[in-house]
C-alpha cells in the first residue's frame, strides 16, 4: 500500500508540474534563477592550468540555500598534443570518459604498472590512492576527457578533492618536498646537493609538454622507459617517503600510511582477473533502447565490473530534433549529465509537485538530478541533442517512466488512480492510452491557446 501511495504522488506531481511548465515563463526571474543555481553546475573552477593543458571542475557538495547534496564533482581534462599529466594519486575514485582524441593511461595495479591505450568513447576507472599518469601521444590532436570525482568521507577538506603529485619540483611540488632534506637524503641514499636538484628541476606545472622544453626532459625520459623501470621509479619515491616519516609522528590519517598502502593495497580492486581491467567503449555498445526518436545506452557493473570500484554507472543519450525523454524517476541513483552536442531543455520537478527548473542547456553544460525527483530532457527543434553522464550507483538503475506506453500511469490505471484525479476510469483509460510511444517520445505541436514548452 505504501508503494502505491508513493507512485500516486509521483504521477500527481508530474501532472501538476505539466501545468506549471506552461506557466513557467511568466514566473519571476528569482524563482527561475534559484532552480538553475541548484541543478545547473555552470561555475567551472580551474584545478590545473598550464601551456600544455588544463583540468577544470564543477563542484558537488551542498547547494547554497538548500537541503540538496550533490555527492560528485565533474571534471574536464584538456591536454595539448604530445603532453603528459604527471604521476599523481587522488583521495577520490576517478571514472574517466574519453570525449575526444586518444590517451594512454598508466596506473599501479597489484604492485605492477598497467598501461592502457584509450580511444574516443572509452570508459576507464582509477581507484583512489592508485598512482597514475595520463599521456596524449598524438602529435596533432587535442585530448578531452570528462571524469567523475567522488566526494569521500576521508577528504581532508582543503579543496574539493586533493591531488598528491609523486613527481614534481618547484611547480608542482612533489609530496616528498615537505620532508626534512637530511631525512629524505638519507632515505634516498643521495647527497643533499643532488636531492635539491632532484626536487627543483620541474617548473612546468602538472601538465607538461613532452618535447621542446628543457624542463620536460625528465618526463620525456620517464615515458620512454620500459614498464618495469617506470614502476621502479614510482616505488623508489614511495618507499623513500615511507622511510622518511618517523613512526612517532604518525596520525590516524597520515601521509606515511597513505604512501605505504599506495603500491601494496589488495582491497581496492577485487580480484576479477590477473591483469588490470581493460576499458569499455560506450560508443561501440548497442543501444539499450532505440526508436525513430532517439536512443539511450546505460552501462553498470554487470556490463563493466570495474565500475564496482567507484560505485558509479555511465550513460549516453541521443534525442532527435524535438523529441523528449519521457518524464521519469531514478529510484536508485542521483544522475549527472554533460551536454555533448546540440541544445535542449531540462525540466525537474520538486516532490511537492511544483516545477523546480525548466532550463535551456547547450554544449558543455552540466546538470544533476537528485534521486526520486521527476524530470525529463527535451531536444530543441534545430538538431539532435546528445548528453553523457554518470549515476551514483553501479547497479542497474531501473528508471521508472511516469508516462507513455508501459509506464506507471498505464500500470496504475484503475478505480484508485481515477479517484486520485477525480475522474472516471474510462476517461483515465483514454488519457493513459493516448501516447503510443515509450521512453523517447515524439515532438508535439501545441494546441491553440497553449504555450509551447518546446520553444528555444
Amino acid at each position: 500500500m505504501g508503494n502505491m501511495r508513493t507512485l500516486l504522488l509521483l504521477v500527481l506531481a508530474l501532472f501538476v508540474s505539466s501545468v506549471c511548465g506552461y506557466e513557467y515563463e511568466g514566473r519571476n526571474s528569482e524563482q527561475r534563477t534559484q532552480g538553475e543555481k541548484w541543478f545547473l553546475l555552470r561555475q567551472l573552477h580551474n584545478v590545473v592550468k598550464t601551456d600544455a593543458g588544463s583540468m577544470r571542475m564543477v563542484k558537488g557538495g551542498y547547494r547554497a540555500g538548500s537541503f540538496l547534496h550533490s555527492p560528485m564533482h565533474i571534471g574536464f581534462i584538456s591536454m595539448e598534443p604530445n603532453s603528459l599529466f604527471i604521476p599523481q594519486y587522488l583521495d577520490s575514485d576517478l571514472v574517466i570518459f574519453v570525449h575526444h582524441g586518444e590517451a594512454r593511461v598508466g596506473h599501479i595495479y597489484r604492485d605492477e604498472l598497467a598501461e592502457r591505450s584509450l580511444k574516443q568513447g572509452d570508459v576507464y576507472t582509477i581507484p583512489a590512492g592508485s598512482a597514475f599518469y595520463l599521456e596524449n601521444r598524438n602529435e596533432n590532436q587535442r585530448l578531452r576527457i570528462i571524469c567523475s570525482i567522488g566526494i569521500t568521507s576521508e577528504s581532508m577538506g582543503w579543496h574539493a578533492f586533493q591531488s598528491f603529485f609523486i613527481g614534481g619540483g618547484i611547480h608542482p611540488a612533489s609530496v616528498l618536498a615537505g620532508f626534512d632534506h637530511t631525512t629524505l637524503s638519507t632515505a634516498l641514499n643521495v647527497s643533499t646537493a643532488e636531492l635539491k636538484t632532484f626536487l627543483t628541476r620541474q617548473t612546468s606545472g602538472p601538465i607538461v609538454h613532452l618535447s621542446g622544453s628543457h624542463d620536460t626532459n625528465i618526463w620525456t625520459n620517464f615515458i620512454a622507459q620500459e614498464c618495469h623501470k617506470k614502476l621502479a621509479h614510482l616505488k623508489r619515491i614511495v618507499n623513500s617517503a615511507e622511510e622518511a616519516i618517523p613512526k612517532e609522528e604518525e596520525s590516524t590519517w597520515s601521509l606515511r600510511k597513505f604512501l605505504c598502502t599506495l603500491l601494496s593495497r589488495k582491497g581496492f580492486v577485487k580480484r576479477m582477473n590477473h591483469e588490470a581491467p581493460s576499458s569499455y567503449n560506450l560508443y561501440n555498445r548497442k543501444p539499450d533502447f532505440k526508436n525513430e526518436y532517439g536512443w539511450s545506452k546505460n552501462v553498470d557493473e554487470s556490463d563493466y565490473s570495474p565500475l564496482q570500484i567507484s560505485g558509479n554507472g555511465v550513460y549516453l543519450v541521443n534525442l532527435s530534433s524535438g523529441s523528449m525523454m519521457a518524464p521519469h524517476v531514478n529510484p536508485r541513483a542521483i544522475e549527472y549529465g554533460v551536454v555533448l552536442k546540440g541544445t535542449g531543455r531540462i525540466q525537474i520537478v520538486y516532490p511537492n509537485g511544483t516545477l523546480a527548473m525548466n532550463a535551456r542547456v547547450r554544449e558543455g553544460d552540466v546538470f544533476w538530478v537528485p534521486r526520486y525527483f521527476p524530470f525529463c530532457q527535451i531536444a530543441s527543434t534545430n538538431g539532435n541533442f546528445e548528453f553523457f553522464g554518470f549515476t551514483t550507483s553501479a547497479r542497474r538503475n531501473h528508471q521508472q517512466f511516469l508516462v507513455g506506453k508501459n509506464s506507471l500511469m498505464q500500470r496504475l490505471r484503475g478505480p484508485e488512480f481515477a479517484a486520485a484525479f477525480g475522474i472516471g476510469e474510462k476517461r483515465l483509460k483514454r488519457i493513459t492510452n493516448a501516447q503510443h510511444e515509450q521512453v523517447i517520445l515524439p515532438s508535439s505541436s501545441p494546441t491553440p491557446g497553449d504555450k509551447a514548452i518546446y520553444e528555444f
